[in-house]
């Protein structure tokens, strides 16, 4: 009997405990019923959104690269490989001979015209000097004493008492005297014309090269190599060559009184250096080449040329103004021709025909078939079809197109 109560009281003190057990069971389960249903929902919801962006019909959106029309000036131009030549290039030289004493200009100076950059020793030509101008007070002397006697003799041959014979005598000494002053002369003069040519100046503006001659070096008019070589500067021009086939157009603008504009840019042609303005056209075409010569000039204000220079020349024969311009990667070809995709508001494009003005380095010219607000597709064309649904990547809708046009 006190088996029995006890095996009782035992149940009674272990309900409490797996009462406790299955409602804490319940409260996890709970938990992590809650868990799996929003796990369950956030998945439901994502697909949602998934399925809202690919669209009513489930197939996602082809990621492309669309960029606006832009509206602007479209600048026509011929292209040309080229090299810079100066205007002028002048070897300065000594006129006279003699000791180089003084060296007075640095290399690669900028030089003025008359800038006194040499000297040679001048004590010769002063010697030669001091000799004429003695020659020419003798001789002056004695042309002045022979004019004398000869009005003496003049007055003598009146009363004759001398005879006329040695009138003329004298007058032709007066005449010998009178060209032995200007013999004279003429030697002070070319004594003086060498004591300036000891002082050599610069005959041009322009930049000094490197010194071939030092000072206490005994120089001569006939050296070959000079003392330095200067060469302008400013203006300086471009000698390029365009094919034959561009000659007519380019003078039949020139003919019409046109400025042609001509845009010098590196050997990359990435970098635009310098604008001038197009001077001549040479008056034969190159039987080899099948090319013809132009000649453009430069202000080159700050030294953005430089001598024998290669170069890119470009010669702007016309500008469209007002042009609707787009990449030129977004022209597609087809049976019907060119035609572009364009994409409208609802993220599909519109597979639109139009007619290509011109085709130049990076751009083209739309002559028909866009407007100057559309937004068209410049990579990823190759999967698209008209009316397919894109997703517009990479640059935004108001990033610019590319500027760089050639013909």
């Amino acid at each position: 009997m006190s088996v029995t109560r006890e095996t009782n009281n035992n149940r009674k003190a272990a309900w409490p405990r797996f009462a406790e057990f299955l409602r804490r069971w319940w409260a996890g389960a709970a938990v992590v019923f809650l868990i799996i249903l929003g796990v369950f929902i956030f998945a439901r919801g994502g697909q949602k959104a998934k399925a809202a962006k690919q669209g009513p019909s489930g197939v996602p959106g082809v990621p492309v690269i669309a960029v606006p029309v832009k509206k602007g000036d479209f600048s026509v131009y011929l292209s040309g490989l080229g090299s810079v030549t100066p205007l002028n290039t002048v070897t300065v030289k000594t006129r006279v001979d003699g000791e180089l004493t003084k060296v007075l200009f640095k290399e690669g100076q900028i030089v003025s015209k008359g800038e006194l950059i040499a000297e040679i020793d001048p004590r010769p030509f002063q010697v030669q000097l001091t000799q004429a101008e003695g020659a020419l007070a003798r001789d002056q002397a004695q042309l002045e004493n022979a004019r004398l006697d000869f009005e003496r003799y003049k007055d003598l041959v009146k009363k004759d008492l001398i005879p006329k014979q040695q009138l003329d005598t004298q007058d032709s000494l007066v005449h010998q005297f009178e060209g032995a002053v200007k013999a004279d002369q003429g030697q002070i003069d070319n004594a003086r014309l060498q004591l300036t040519y000891s002082r050599i100046t610069a005959p041009i503006g322009g930049r000094i090269g490197l010194r071939q001659v030092d000072p206490g070096n005994i120089v001569h008019a006939s050296d070959t190599a000079g003392l330095a070589v200067i060469t302008q500067l400013q203006p300086i021009t471009i000698i390029f060559s365009l094919p034959e086939d561009s000659l007519s157009q380019v003078l039949g603008k020139m003919g019409h009184g046109n400025q042609l504009t001509v845009e010098a840019y590196d050997r990359d042609q990435k970098q635009k250096l310098t604008t001038g303005k197009l001077l001549t056209v040479d008056n034969q075409i190159d039987p080899t080449t099948g090319t013809v010569k132009l000649k453009a000039e430069f202000p080159n204000t700050n030294n953005e040329l430089f001598p024998n220079q290669f170069v890119n020349a470009r010669l702007i024969i016309d500008v469209k103004h007002n042009a609707l311009i787009i990449p030129s990667p977004a022209i597609q070809s087809g049976p019907q021709g060119a035609f572009i995709y364009v994409v409208k508001e609802d993220q599909t494009v519109e597979m639109r025909p139009v007619t290509l003005g011109i085709n130049q380095e990076g751009n083209a010219l739309i002559t028909a078939g866009l407007s100057g607000s559309e937004l068209v597709v410049v990579d990823g064309a190759d999967r698209l079809r008209d009316g397919s649904k894109v997703e517009v990547k990479g640059r935004d809708r108001g990033a610019p197109a590319p500027q760089r046009q050639q013909k």
